[in-house]
């Protein structure tokens, strides 16, 4: 197995984006799929069920120390920062927020990002703040691949454009294309 995977960070107007991908992404999805999502702190519970409703892939919240495993996507869990560590497996942590959020999108990325290096996709959608902006350059310094949902194509563009502003980017692609981008992955 190569040690390929995906993240991707999103937050406000990102959410309906996230369920047309799970909706679409195909079964056979062979890389773990690190969904980093601003969301409540105090609402635990139902967003893994409401993402499951329409995903092809099985959906968790991992805990610390989980290890991580192909096909499979992992949403940070609330109030948690997400870690990745180099050898593929989480680590949690309630450390202080970072650009007002835990979890962390650019935390998450260069976590992500150090131990996949160039093996890496990582992706940016709609959010009404700044981060991932660094985590996505983080992911481009290590020579993965850097792709940003249209910023015309999003509900809330500040995200994105900070993301293209800040980082190297591969591709800047509407919803339709980053799933059929993930959809060649499989192949």
């Amino acid at each position: 197995m190569t040690n390929k995977a995906v993240i991707i960070g999103g937050s406000a107007g990102s959410f309906q984006v996230v369920i047309r991908i799970l909706s679409q992404i195909p079964k056979s999805f062979p890389y773990p799929l690190f969904l980093c999502l601003h969301r409540l702190k105090h609402v635990r519970e139902g967003f893994v069920e409401a993402l499951s409703i329409k995903s092809n892939i099985t959906i968790l919240e991992p805990n610390d120390k989980d290890r991580i495993k192909p096909g499979i996507a992992y949403l940070a869990p609330s109030n948690y920062h997400l870690l990745i560590e180099p050898e593929f497996h989480f680590a949690l942590s309630s450390g202080e927020p970072i650009n007002h959020s835990r979890p962390s999108i650019d935390l998450s990325f260069a976590s992500a990002a150090y131990a996949y290096r160039n093996n890496l996709t990582g992706i940016i959608l709609s959010g009404a703040n700044k981060d991932g902006a660094l985590g996505l350059k983080a992911v481009a310094d290590f020579e993965g691949t850097t792709i940003v949902q249209d910023p015309n194509d999003c509900q809330i563009r500040t995200m994105t454009e900070s993301a293209i502003k800040t980082a190297r980017v591969d591709h800047v692609l509407s919803t339709d294309q980053i799933i059929a981008f993930l959809a060649k992955m499989t192949g």
